[in-house]
């Protein structure tokens, strides 16, 4: 049996999003789907995963309501239901920047399609961000990108205020994963001054999902928030796994070294984690263990360990 993997967002005003999470997480539950769905007023935010039948299900329901309609969403298949759960949660932001007035159904930059995404960056005057955290620019990023070394997207506006005068005057392209990040900073940059500004529509996973990999611009493989880690062109399941720990990806060299415990620590946390919560991962660890061997999900585990 397979799996569809969805990852989907939209910004519009939903007035009344703290209404829409009962109906909302009962038609999930109804169609086995699990995942996660963050509403706000600005809207909606999700990835979840269920069957083929089942998401196009929701994703009708989803668009009967006319805010909706346009609503775009990203599919690929996995082997294994990569969530364990299913959450709809109710946000100040569907994507948090922890800046208000900032409004993408108010201002925005400009979107660029992913088969139009080479022709922007190659351009010499552009000057190409990667929106997302440290940790998933390290194993994938376009070439040529600026890494802004963020360790969360609240760090961004910061960020772009202490380069303002690096980026003033210039082309701006943006990207991220799904699209949602790279949006927002596209209308925080308009409200602040830039006017050239881009962002890639659909974000890294159209691109690898659309664009032919003879002619990608694309390095390395795409960090996702699911169990499977991360994923290369084509939307195929990459070869990583994750540290529980520090949720950062790890590889099958981070594997083999002393620093790294099944479920504990890996060479990048090792020496910042306190020994009492590595002895809480440990426990952890053991309790996940007794679960497999009983035939049970263990519902807190994340992350491929």
């Amino acid at each position: 049996m397979t799996f569809t993997v969805v990852a989907f967002y939209h910004f519009t005003n939903l007035h009344d999003y703290k209404n829409l999470k009962s109906p909302l997480l009962d038609m999930c539950e109804l169609l086995g789907i699990k995942g996660t769905i963050l509403l706000a007023s600005e809207g909606i935010n999700g990835t979840i995963a269920g069957t083929n039948i089942a998401i196009k299900q929701l994703m009708e329901y989803l668009q009967q309501d006319l805010r909706l309609k346009n609503l775009e969403y990203k599919s690929s298949i996995c082997k294994e239901m990569p969530f364990y759960r299913m959450k709809v949660r109710i946000k100040k932001e569907i994507v948090t920047m922890g800046i208000a007035d900032i409004n993408p159904n108010s201002i925005v930059g400009t979107y660029v399609e992913a088969k139009n995404w080479n022709k922007v960056i190659r351009d010499p005057d552009v000057i190409l961000i990667d929106t997302r955290n440290d940790y998933e620019v390290e194993i994938g990023s376009f070439e040529g990108s600026i890494n802004p070394e963020t360790r969360n997207f609240r760090e961004f506006p910061a960020w772009v205020e202490n380069n303002r005068e690096k980026l003033k005057n210039k082309k701006i392209a943006m990207f991220c994963t799904g699209g949602i990040r790279c949006e927002k900073a596209s209308s925080y940059m308009k409200k602040n001054g830039f006017e050239d500004v881009f962002h890639l529509k659909g974000g890294i996973l159209k691109y690898l999902e659309t664009q032919p990999q003879k002619e990608s611009l694309w390095n390395g493989d795409c960090f996702v928030f699911d169990q499977r880690v991360a994923v290369k062109h084509g939307l195929e399941e990459s070869d990583y796994d994750q540290c529980f720990a520090c949720r950062y990806p790890i590889t099958d060299e981070d594997k083999i070294s002393p620093e790294y415990t099944k479920g504990i620590s890996c060479p990048r946390c090792y020496n910042i984690m306190t020994k009492e919560q590595q002895k809480g991962f440990a426990e952890r660890q053991k309790q996940i263990e007794l679960s497999k061997t009983r035939g049970e999900t263990h519902l807190g585990r994340k992350g491929k360990q």
